[in-house]
């Protein structure tokens, strides 16, 4: 049965190429009813940072994607963190020692040095020179002098089919010298530990980013030298910057906890990485999948080989369509007014009205809203403050003592209304049948109402406003902030 494996290195917060990675992993392994394995790949100590672990797990199961095997889940191939495994890599240096594949190098850090220093002046390619290969064999049993393994490389060309780009021919031989496969202090290097766990995990296809493919070589001459049958191998595309630059962990906007704290939603963010890489057909981007959808619609063969530029401005349209996506269904409009709630309670606590909480009005405010905003979370932007609160500040001066019967005269007409629901093409000729039979200017009305309902000098037009609160809140907001208006104007007068 088919195999996968997601093996990030713990050095940090999990990235959107990182996630890419292990969502087309198990893609994958849902595809062919298969096992995606989660395998944390920490053999490099100098570069761990704690709780990176925990967190990459985490991110898996936040978006939905969780491992069916790996560690903290468990499953029969484990451990699932290289650095409980040690002693197998340790075993599997030294049959290549007995086999004549691989051989000890004794070669001190300053030879090293100086035969980088020297290629370079040459104006040469740096790389081992093999000394040690050729060297008679010596004898560490009783000895302290540090060793590392190294593997023989094959030289010339080899050619291996690469199941998304196809016949790849690469003479790695050129290049470098023969790799290190078990360090002086006993721990692997990438290339052993992931060729033993890929063997003795039974992975079936190794699907990994691009930059991986010239390291395929070295691996399968790994397989060879152990008489192993290697997994099928897919190199996923580059993913670059819109700019054509290559993705960096730097970017705060690649990182998953970022986009985490924006308010993103899983689903919004698997069908934002879809659009990088293919595996789908020709896509316009206003699709929007549930991940059983992106499961069912995955197909392998049209995965793309080409680099693929990542447009981080997408992210906002696809949460867009998925906030109208779940609009259209009962049951998660539901979910939609509870999630908002809680956000609510959240940042405002009991300075909210319970008028504000009722499912009747967070689904209009919802509804309303649904063009203008990407998530949920955009809704507690402070500048829609005045949804949610009553304005505090609302004391419009002299200059609009005119629109204050104008008001009282609108708000007569509101009344009248049976629904409490007011469209805004009802709300703008009502206004402008009022501004117009007391002769005042309508921008300069608009503005007063504005002000009594939000506080705000500038912002939403007065029927957005209207639309959004409803008849209830509307003519609550316009009565209370006539009665402070005229508070204050009486408390000036009396004072001069």
């Amino acid at each position: 049965s088919v195999r996968v494996r997601f093996a990030p290195s713990p050095t940090g917060d999990m990235h959107i190429g990182s996630l890419r990675t292990a969502l087309y992993n198990y893609l994958f392994a849902k595809k062919f009813n298969g096992s995606f394995v989660l395998r944390i790949e920490d053999t490099d100590q100098t570069r761990l940072v704690p709780g990176a672990s925990e967190r990459i797990l985490n991110t898996l199961q936040w978006a939905g994607i969780g491992p069916d095997e790996g560690p903290y889940v468990g499953g029969d191939y484990g451990p699932y963190v290289q650095s409980h495994r040690i002693e197998l890599y340790q075993k599997h240096a030294h049959m290549l020692l007995e086999t004549g594949a691989a051989y000890k190098c004794f070669c001190t850090d300053t030879r090293l040095q100086l035969i980088r220093k020297d290629a370079l002046r040459n104006r040469q390619i740096p790389k081992y020179d093999n000394r040690c290969r050729h060297a008679p064999p010596r004898s560490t049993e009783n000895s302290e002098e540090p060793y590392v393994i190294r593997l023989k490389l094959m030289e010339g060309d080899m050619t291996f089919n690469d199941g998304i780009h196809g016949p790849v021919t690469l003479n790695i031989s050129e290049t470098e010298g023969d790799p290190i496969i078990l360090k002086s202090d006993g721990f692997p290097t990438y290339h052993l530990a992931c060729v033993v766990d890929d063997h003795l995990m039974d992975i079936t296809h190794v699907l990994r980013g691009v930059e991986w493919q010239v390291s395929t070589p070295k691996h399968l001459m790994l397989y060879d030298a152990f008489g192993w049958t290697a997994p099928k191998f897919l190199h996923l595309p580059l993913m670059l910057n819109k700019d054509g630059t290559k993705l960096s962990k730097r970017q705060g906007d690649i990182s998953i906890s970022k986009i985490r704290e924006e308010g993103y939603s899983p689903t919004t963010l698997l069908n934002f990485l879809i659009l990088a890489g293919g595996g789908f057909g020709k896509q316009t981007g206003e699709e929007f999948y549930p991940l059983p959808q992106i499961v069912e619609k995955f197909c392998p063969d049209e995965l793309n080989p080409n680099s693929c530029q990542l447009d981080m401005d997408r992210l906002p349209q696809c949460s867009r369509l998925e906030l109208h996506s779940r609009l259209r269904s009962a049951s998660s409009c539901e979910d939609i007014v509870d999630e908002l709630r809680d956000k609510l309670r959240e940042k405002y606590g009991n300075r909210l009205p319970s008028d504000v909480l009722s499912e009747t009005y967070l689904l209009r405010v919802i509804q309303e809203s649904k063009d203008r905003i990407n998530c949920v979370k955009d809704l507690l932007h402070d500048s829609l403050e005045y949804i949610w609160l009553d304005p505090e500040d609302a004391y419009p001066d002299e200059s609009y003592d005119d629109c204050r019967t104008a008001t009282r005269e609108l708000c007569d007409k509101l009344q009248l209304l049976e629904q409490d629901v007011l469209q805004r093409d009802v709300v703008t000729t009502l206004t402008r049948q009022t501004s117009r039979e007391l002769n005042i200017k309508h921008a300069h009305f608009m503005r007063f109402l504005r002000l009594l309902l939000s506080g705000l000098k500038e912002g939403p037009g007065v029927g957005e406003m209207m639309s959004i609160l409803g008849k209830k809140i509307t003519l609550d907001r316009l009565s209370k902030g006539l009665a402070k208006s005229d508070t204050s104007k009486g408390s000036v007068a009396t004072h001069r």
